[in-house]
């Protein structure tokens, strides 16, 4: 069954309509306004509203039911929503956990503000007027006093598009950061040097050969609608290859488990490459027409005739070298698995759906290259953008901009954007504390939203060291729901909404469609059916908990309170003026204007748009849509532009254009040798570059190419007869996300142990057994874990997922659910050391379910003893650890964490001396084609 075919499938049994069995999955649609259930103890009837909303518990945004009840407008449970056709009525275990988040008797429910030293974790009730007016009148001053780069937002999975960065544009600040280099610049570097796109959506449902790097089917990103179609492919007879260091629940459903040794993962990549061009199965006419071959020859073999066979004779000739044998060799795999590889590969035709985006890209120095060969692969069989293929994330995202923009500003912040780093992807997050150590710049304010980043980067005790200190930071703000550890650190703690609590636009490229869903907050949307009037936001949330999105009206309003900055017009209503822009206002025009087919849609069922996406929560834009390189140009975007030399259609830029609007330098398109006029890539030439012009000339001419650099974890680099290992950090368990799912009891139940995976032969070489105290020694200090023996990692790796090591100080505030209770300790040489004092136990609250705890293990804070290992290319932490084992000496307890802060500040150093800093080309600070938040004028790229 091809995709278009399975989803008109799932169309046929959405709400109101009845399965082939008889049978309904969901109440029909028209019911949900008033759905009728029997208590399951009292078998009472009850009336409920079902408002849809969007999971927040991980990245793929799946829809979700909320049931407020009509007799006291609590939410009573959340399943998922038929109608969003990236998850299908489908959730994990994390989607109804959302529960849990909302009825936490643990969470934040007033704003509060810090009283004592920063970072005692003590704290007083304040009113939001005076927290705004606080941080209202700093930001404002900052601004007026041309510190603008002083104002910093900080978030990590934001959970909407676009509308943070609406609001840093209007302020004229270039503050937004991001957690991207402890996630994904690694593999977002490896597809943006290919295509200009940074991500890829593989057409799994329709896929012959489907390559996995990393246990993606269960835990990887948008898991779930992933891992749906994944398995559909599978049932239709669809082969699956993973490469995995572990033998995870996605490695047990694979054809083919190659576990190679960390960061050999490209050369094996490049030796099928090799095959495929030595055995002439290759896509010999989409190459010709979309890969950048004639520059490959211009620059690699300027003498060799300019013709397509001397390029794929060369090209064959260059890749020789990847044989089978050495890749098996590096690997440390048998030669076979390599070769069974190939053949998976080459018999999918245009019909390999390939992924990875942490994994390998982000454990290891030049992870960025690990996912270039992999996309080297779909390019060279021509399964990109085809149906069963690999396409771009732009192409299966849809991300709708306000018809109002505010002009893009002309700063440029040296502290999320160093000389050092022109080509990351994205900010350089993780070396904030160390540039602001190093003098170059401090905070006025900084925020720190869905983000504990003291918790989440590595070398957390220098996070404290600089949080701690106000000449570095004026005011922290910490917008949370929840208290993480970060948050004690802050001098304002202020409740934002949960998945039920607050207004989102998302889109994620799950499958070969574009869709747009839409969170809301369900309570204030019951309200408005029953005729209950509010305000805002807090007169539905629990307590004051505000949604994010109104607070940042008012925290605009408050920066500018006479329009004089020229701030405030972004945010007042049209329909009111001198008022606030309402929600409603914000989300009928945003729905009206910019969403593509969604008036009509909502015309044909007598609805307004924001109507329509209230009751459904989701709007499928495009389905079924391939190969859109080959889009012919509109005559609008033909409009005023010429080809240059090399057939790239530009447009007139000036100074103050802004590059993500118009392309780099004006690009819309290309003119291909037929005389087409079509879209093309997001590339520099607008081609697939199999030379990057831009590695070239950036300072990487050796690395312009697929190929691989050796990681700094390689088999070689580890004396594994001196009990040293590769340490795995950087995997989680399917139930467990980073912080946000520490206050969910269902996902503690089912996740609450904290082992280290190690080989069974390398734990009897050893002499140790499972639940075992070892010391994990790193660079720059070591922490003390429980070993599990087993035979489901690779030997010479051990692996500690990164979802637990929770805690709190003795009387600081935190989540009992999952933190336990420490001593930190800080000598005047900078050493630090953290030791348990107890662990997780029952506790007394309003949910009688906190008294019946039955686990006791809070984790290990694995982060804190890894220093930052910032790849010199794309930026991406390299999570992968050398390390030695030991056991446990007699003065070492379970979960102790000691790190010498001085090695992290050494290591810092050597990472920062392995890098080639700009400018550019022109005296460009980034390449324009590059992704950048809050893109400011081209002016601004200019050292």
């Amino acid at each position: 069954m091809t995709d278009q075919k399975a989803e008109r499938e799932t169309r046929r049994t959405l709400p109101g309509e009845r399965s082939r069995f008889g049978l309904r999955n969901f109440p029909p649609a028209d019911q949900w306004h008033d759905h009728v259930e029997r208590d399951p103890h009292t078998r009472e009837e009850r009336h409920y509203s079902l408002i849809p909303t969007i999971c927040f518990n991980c990245e793929s945004s799946c829809g979700l039911l909320a049931y407020v009840d009509h007799a006291d407008g609590s939410i009573r449970k959340l399943e998922g929503n038929p109608a969003h056709p990236g998850s299908r009525g489908r959730n994990c275990a994390k989607g109804p956990a959302t529960i849990n988040q909302v009825l936490d008797p643990e969470r934040i429910l007033t704003p509060l503000r810090r009283v004592g030293e920063r970072g005692s974790g003590q704290f007083e009730r304040v009113t939001w007027e005076e927290a705004l007016a606080d941080i209202g009148a700093r930001i404002r001053q900052a601004i007026i006093e041309d510190r603008r780069d002083e104002v910093m937002y900080h978030v990590g999975r934001p959970g909407e598009d676009g509308f943070a960065e609406r609001v840093l544009q209007a302020w004229g600040v270039d503050g937004h950061n991001s957690h991207t280099n402890v996630c994904s610049s690694g593999g977002r570097s490896g597809y943006t040097h290919w295509m200009g796109y940074d991500r890829p959506s593989p057409d799994y449902a329709n896929a012959e050969t489907i390559l996995l790097l990393s246990s993606h089917l269960e835990t990887g990103h948008y898991f779930n609608p992933h891992a749906q179609r994944i398995m559909e492919a599978k049932q239709r007879g669809a082969k699956v290859a993973v490469l995995d260091l572990r033998l995870s629940n996605t490695a047990s459903h694979a054809d083919l488990w190659i576990a190679p040794w960390p960061g050999s993962e490209g050369l094996i990549f490049l030796a099928v490459a090799a095959h495929l061009l030595r055995t002439g199965r290759v896509a010999r006419d989409f190459l010709r027409r979309w890969v950048n071959w004639e520059t490959y020859l211009e620059r690699l073999h300027p003498e060799a005739p300019r013709d397509f066979d001397t390029f794929l004779t060369l090209l064959t000739e260059d890749y020789a070298e990847y044989t089978f044998e050495r890749a098996a060799e590096a690997a440390d795999v048998p030669v076979e698995q390599i070769a069974e590889l190939a053949e998976m590969v080459a018999s999918a035709g245009t019909r390999l759906a390939t992924h990875t985006w942490r994994s390998a890209a982000a454990g290891n120095l030049g992870g960025w290259q690990i996912a270039r060969s992999l996309f080297f692969l779909n390019v060279l069989t021509g399964s990109v953008g085809t149906e069963g293929g690999t396409h771009p994330n732009g192409w299966d995202k849809f991300i709708p901009h306000f018809p109002e923009m505010p002009p893009p500003n002309d700063s440029w912040s040296e502290t999320l954007w160093p000389q050092e780093y022109p080509l990351t992807t994205n900010e350089m997050s993780i070396l904030l504390p160390h540039l602001l150590l190093d003098g170059r710049g401090r905070l006025e304010v900084y925020f720190s939203r869905v983000y504990n980043p003291l918790w989440v980067n590595p070398d957390g005790f220098t996070w404290i060291d600089v949080l701690k200190d106000a000449d570095k930071i004026g005011l922290h703000v910490a917008l949370t729901p929840t208290w993480s550890e970060s948050a004690t650190f802050a001098d304002y703690v202020l409740p934002m909404g949960h998945a039920t609590e607050r207004h989102d636009t998302m889109s994620f490229e799950t499958h070969a469609s574009k869709w747009l869903a839409f969170r809301q907050p369900v309570n204030r949307v019951a309200a408005e059916q029953q005729g209950v009037p509010y305000r805002d936001s807090r007169d539905t949330n629990p307590g004051e908990v505000w949604e994010e999105n109104e607070f940042w009206f008012a925290l605009s309003w408050e920066i500018d309170p006479d329009g004089s900055l020229g701030i405030r017009q972004w945010f007042e209503s049209r329909e009111h003026p001198g008022e606030r822009m309402t929600m409603d206002e914000y989300y009928d025009r945003l729905f009206s204007c910019s969403v593509p087919g969604l008036p009509e849609a909502a015309e044909a069922e007598g609805l307004t748009p924001l109507a329509y996406m209230r009751k459904y929560g989701v709007y499928e834009v495009a389905r079924g849509h391939y190969r859109l390189d080959e889009r012919p140009l509109t005559p609008e975007e033909l409009d005023g532009a010429e080809p240059d030399e090399h057939g790239v259609l530009r447009k007139p830029v000036t100074e103050d254009s802004q590059p993500p609007l118009v392309g780099e330098a004006g690009a819309v398109g290309v003119e291909l040798e037929d005389g087409s006029r079509v879209a093309g890539w997001l590339s520099p030439s607008r081609k697939l570059e199999l030379f990057s012009t831009t590695l070239a000339d950036w300072g990487w001419p050796e690395q312009a190419t697929p190929g691989h650099i050796e990681s700094h974890v390689s088999a070689s680099r580890v004396d594994r007869d001196n009990d040293e290992f590769v340490l795995m950090p950087n995997f989680r368990l399917p139930t467990l996300i980073h912080t946000r799912s520490g206050n969910a009891k269902y996902l503690n139940e089912i996740a609450n142990t904290h082992p280290l995976w190690m080989n069974a032969a390398d734990a009897q070489a050893m002499d140790i057994a499972t639940g075992d105290l070892v010391r994990v020694t790193t660079e720059i200090g070591h922490f003390v874990v429980r070993a599990w023996s087993t035979e489901a990692i690779r030997p010479g790796v051990v692996g500690l997922s990164h979802h637990m090591g929770r805690w709190q100080q003795k009387g600081h505030p935190g989540s009992r659910w999952v933190m336990g209770e420490v001593e930190l300790d800080r000598t005047d040489e900078g050493v630090w050391s953290l030791r348990y004092t107890r662990g997780v136990e029952p506790f007394e609250s309003e949910d009688p379910d906190s008294s019946r705890i039955t686990w006791d293990d809070p984790g290990v804070h694995q982060n804190l003893a890894f220093p930052v290992q910032p790849d010199p290319v794309s930026g991406m932490h390299c999570w992968h650890q050398h390390v030695r084992l030991a056991k446990a000496g007699p003065d070492d307890a379970y979960g102790d964490v000691q790190v010498d802060v001085n090695k992290s500040r050494a290591a810092y150093r050597r990472w920062l001396s392995m890098t080639r800093p700009g400018p550019g080309p022109g005296g460009l600070r980034r390449p324009e084609f590059m992704m950048r938040h809050v893109t400011p004028r081209r002016s601004a790229y200019k050292v």
